[in-house]
């Protein structure tokens, strides 16, 4: 088939958009994962970040983890001073910080697999990522050191987290609020929106 020099020329430049196109969509896609992965790696402080306060109770000593500064054990009361932490968590993931609600502290690990505690959060060695359990625990992996978990033995000094495994009690824990408190699963409480629903709410807009 012989085609007029017009329409070999609109076929080409046709191809040549559709390239473009398609170069485009897949250079978008790309920045886009490196977007998420940058800020999932590096959070900065502009990102929105949600704050709770709430216990952790460790599974091996039956306690609550509490923060008196730089040292930090596994020993604190139920609605102890010490043991409410102020838990930010980072916009992308599940990549948190735990700051000491009394002492200003935060739960850091260092080179070496020490829990200690800083005033300074904003390093890497101060976030952890929570891992849900089968078990229904949380476990709290470092962000920095890949494999070394924040644990404690059962007398309720930490543990290094070159010797601690995911499968092991010391580094399971369990979200709990204070006694009278509120139950953080009554605090965002999610309601399918229906026709009846939506019809209740006319009715109670109306009638006020």
């Amino acid at each position: 088939m012989r085609l007029f020099p017009s329409r070999f020329i609109y076929l080409c430049l046709h191809l040549l958009v559709f390239y473009f196109q398609v170069q485009e969509s897949q250079q978008t896609a790309a920045d886009f994962r490196v977007y998420v992965e940058n800020h999932t790696r590096n959070p900065d402080d502009l990102s929105r970040k949600q704050i709770r306060i709430y216990q952790l109770y460790s599974r091996t000593t039956g306690r609550h983890v509490q923060i008196l500064g730089k040292k930090i054990n596994a020993n604190g009361d139920d609605g102890g001073k010490y043991a409410l932490l102020i838990v930010e968590t980072e916009s992308f993931g599940s990549r948190i910080r735990i700051k000491g609600k009394e002492t200003g502290y935060y739960i850091c690990m260092n080179k070496r697999g020490k829990i200690i505690g800083k005033l300074n959060g904003r390093s890497q060695e101060c976030v952890f990522v929570e891992e849900v359990l089968e078990n229904n625990y949380t476990a709290l992996v470092s962000a920095k050191y890949k494999g070394w978990y924040l644990g404690f033995t059962r007398k309720g000094r930490p543990k290094k987290g070159s010797k601690t495994q995911q499968n092991q009690q010391e580094v399971h824990f369990m979200k709990r609020h204070p006694k009278g408190k509120v139950d953080p699963l009554q605090e965002f409480r999610f309601t399918t929106v229906t026709k009846r629903t939506r019809r209740a709410r006319r009715l109670k807009v109306s009638s006020n």
